[in-house]
């Protein structure tokens, strides 16, 4: 039989804890190949989830169709590209054998795809009629950790990446801001987890991109996690690829292209933000079940019947609803179970409930019951799905709140990070000495340059030189 004492205490080792229930809620396991994962129906379930929400608003809001490109690349092609291979070449999986035979050209498992992407946008785009393009892509990516986590650092993993063309640097940096901006919605409003936005240091940076953007999350042990990233790739790969068109007044010019990307590493955040002792905790949003049926006598016809009317009446109002019949399993075990698994609301039904035409429903985020009449149940549950997922965003911006914090000095900026840790407001010089000094002492980097800052900037948190900017720092995943 199930038990909660399989599940370690979140606040005791959160490690621990999240990876018993990743094991335990059947989300993921550990693939026969270091560093792989085998992503479990619970968890391919929630990956759905984003591809169909945050897909949606990418075809949308952002213009972008889904195409597919190949999983093997031409090592040439990351070669022409010195910046971008030397960012990349210790996690490439290379492949040298091919049919038997070993291969006349070493080919690389795709760690991303701009270089196979771009050498067919130099075929494709020709003309000033043929901008902006955009393409967008689901696929899986290869890259060799050393060190990995399931969900949040695995040698392989999914994501969702977009490529766009634009005939100007304007075009380009306004793109790379709609696109985080798109994540930021999503991320905030969908999986409730609050973020900060900004800027990538250079030291940060998206090799071979001119800027890159961010979000940044903040996870219980108050460490950043980094939710997505978006790349203004200026036209620095269009000049290695010859990706040109002909302008309007009949000039040969290079686009300016943009990059971003979305990965499972949020399913992990999702995990840790707003799980507890017992469990998955699942916004309403994203949960691939929002509401759970389970009568108390899964062999009393009459409980059966009252529950699949309500099924029903929930299934045209939108909601996921699923009905809980198993027989072999206890009541015990089930309320267990579908703690575990985060659904958000369950409604239990036995004959008190069929008597009074009342539905008893109990929130998973905290564990309140309340009784629904049976005509009202539709508005009531919706406004209570609604309220749950308000109420994990708010306890989770209220966490990112009380761990944002501002250091007066380098003495005090060491302390809060020993301490405390979270995100430190401080300015900068912008000097990678400082940037890297701080890294050394702390372990702490420059998560993201706000992309509104003060108008008067103090002295730089390490070397009391002017500071140019105000910088996030926080150490990190």
């Amino acid at each position: 039989m199930f038990s909660k004492k399989q599940i370690s205490k979140k606040s005791t080792d959160l490690s621990l804890w999240y990876n018993n229930v990743v094991l335990r809620a059947k989300l993921a396991d550990y693939g026969p190949v270091k560093g792989t994962m085998i992503i479990r129906p619970w968890g391919f379930a929630l990956w759905e989830g984003i591809q169909n929400i945050l897909g949606s608003a990418i075809k949308e809001e952002l213009k972008s169709p889904n195409a597919y490109f190949p999983l093997l690349i031409p090592l040439s092609y990351l070669e022409k590209e010195k910046e971008h291979v030397e960012g990349f070449s210790p996690e490439l999986a290379v492949v040298t054998i091919g049919g038997g035979e070993e291969l006349a050209e070493k080919l690389v498992v795709r760690p991303t795809s701009e270089t196979i992407m771009y050498s067919m946008f130099s075929k494709w785009i020709k003309s000033w009629r043929d901008l902006p393009f955009k393409v967008n892509q689901w696929c899986n990516i290869v890259r060799w950790e050393k060190r990995t986590y399931l969900f949040l650092r695995t040698s392989e993993f999914l994501w969702q990446e977009g490529h766009t063309c634009h005939a100007n640097a304007l075009e380009a940096d306004q793109m790379t801001r709609d696109a985080l901006a798109v994540y930021q919605k999503f991320v905030e409003e969908t999986l409730a987890i609050p973020v900060l936005a900004g800027k990538k240091s250079e030291k940060e940076k998206f090799a071979g991109a001119k800027t890159t953007y961010a979000l940044e999350a903040l996870m219980p042990d108050a460490k950043a996690l980094q939710s997505c990233t978006s790349h203004d790739l200026s036209d620095h790969f269009s000049k290695v690829f010859n990706i040109r068109y002909q302008s309007q007044d009949k000039k040969l010019e290079y686009v300016h292209q943009t990059s971003w990307g979305f990965s499972t590493r949020n399913i992990g955040a999702l995990i840790m933000v707003h799980g507890d002792d017992n469990g998955l905790v699942l916004p309403p949003k994203i949960a691939p079940t929002q509401v759970i049926i389970v009568p108390i006598d899964p062999k009393d016809n009459t409980l059966i019947f009252y529950s699949k009317e309500i099924v029903d009446s929930l299934k045209k109002a939108g909601m996921r609803v699923d009905l809980d019949l198993r027989e072999a399993q206890t009541l015990g075990y089930k309320f267990n179970d579908w703690e575990l698994l985060g659904v958000p609301i369950r409604l239990e039904i036995g004959q008190k409930e069929v008597e009074n035409k009342t539905i008893t429903a109990a929130r998973r985020d905290n564990g309140k019951k309340v009784t629904i009449k049976k005509g009202e149940l539709t508005e009531e549950l919706q406004h209570l799905l609604d309220e749950i997922q308000s109420d994990l965003f708010l306890k989770a911006y209220d966490f990112l709140v009380e761990h944002t914090f501002e250091a007066s000095d380098y003495s005090d900026f060491r302390k809060i990070m020993k301490d405390s840790k979270g995100f430190i407001k401080a300015f900068w010089c912008e000097n990678p000495l400082c940037e890297a000094k701080i890294k050394e002492e702390t372990k702490a980097t420059i998560r993201v340059i706000p992309f509104e800052q003060p108008k008067d900037i103090g002295s730089c948190i390490y070397c009391k030189k002017p500071g140019k900017v105000l910088a996030y720092f926080a150490q990190a995943y």
